[in-house]
């Protein structure tokens, strides 16, 4: 267990982007449980760091407890409302040529101001907290999840790589095996963080629809 608390910072930020939606608390035992789940299925015969592999058991675990017991709630008298508002925004766009006030939208529709801040606070909070649940879910799903039940698709996704380009490589490489940010890798290749950026999500769906 010693050995494992080296890789708390690992963690912690992963579960860094939910904690204002979550209990950092819940939030840091889910992550530990990845984090035991992986170093009891690790093998160092993989061929990828220990913080590598154990990364996409953090996030799993803590992408699923989030879908889980996610808290943001929005009903559908909410989402209709939204749907309202933002037509009536687009419409007074057109009409005034700048962007309308909320006692202008709150006068058009005939309801209380403080409810369209209300819908506002509510579906920006949601927008914020699917950002970082589809960002994260599409990482986990795109690239590896290393488990017991799934050697054939590692297997699989190995075989795709390997059938790369010799550039397609060294950008996994970069960002997946080395751990680089996209502009770290961009100054690796020497090219910008945008072609950093389309290149991996080409690979990454070249990848997909291999396996």
């Amino acid at each position: 267990m010693d050995d494992l608390l080296e890789y708390e910072n690992l963690v912690f930020s992963i579960i860094s982007k939910y904690g204002n939606y979550f209990d950092r608390d819940d939030l840091y035992q889910v992550g530990m449980i990845g984090l035991i789940d992986a170093y009891k299925h690790f093998d160092n015969s993989v061929g990828v760091k220990f913080s590598s592999y154990a990364y996409y058991y953090i996030l799993g675990e803590v992408t699923k407890f989030v879908r889980e017991n996610r808290s943001v709630k929005v009903g559908k008298e909410m989402i209709r409302l939204n749907s309202s508002i933002e037509k009536c925004r687009d419409m007074m766009r057109q009409r005034l040529g700048r962007e309308p006030t909320d006692t202008e939208v709150s006068l058009f529709l005939e309801i209380d101001e403080e409810k369209i801040g209300e819908v506002r606070s509510t579906m920006q909070e949601v927008r914020s907290l699917d950002c970082y649940y589809d960002e994260d879910v599409s990482m986990y799903n795109s690239v590896a999840c290393y488990d017991n039940g799934m050697n054939a698709t590692v297997l699989d996704l190995k075989a795709a790589i390997s059938r790369l380009s010799d550039e397609e490589k060294l950008l996994i490489d970069a960002r997946y095996y080395q751990e680089m940010t996209q502009s770290e890798a961009s100054k690796k290749l020497g090219i910008s963080q945008v072609q950093v950026s389309r290149k991996e999500g080409k690979i990454l769906e070249k990848l997909r629809c291999t396996l």
